[in-house]
């Protein structure tokens, strides 16, 4: 699943729905979650709940693999980060 903030999302409140949203996915059973954070150049990885746990964050990613989940599965940020 991938979730991407758009310039209306920024700032805290913005993001702050975003993540409940992430949680939501993970309550739901998702075993992979992508918040990608254009304005920061940032993604927040997201698997299933374990302890509460919170998405992991990626500073200056470039590119994504679907680790162990999705082996195989990798998308190019820099158009993302482009755009």
């Amino acid at each position: 699943m991938v979730e991407l903030a758009s310039p209306s999302d920024e700032g805290p409140r913005g993001l702050t729905a975003l993540r409940q949203k992430m949680t939501a996915y993970q309550r739901n059973g998702a075993r992979l979650g992508w918040l990608l954070i254009p304005a920061e150049q940032a993604v927040e990885v997201w698997g299933p709940l374990e302890g509460g746990a919170h998405g992991r964050r990626i500073e200056a990613a470039s590119r994504l693999q679907g680790e162990r989940e999705f082996s195989g599965l990798v998308i190019d940020l820099e158009p993302i980060w482009a755009e």
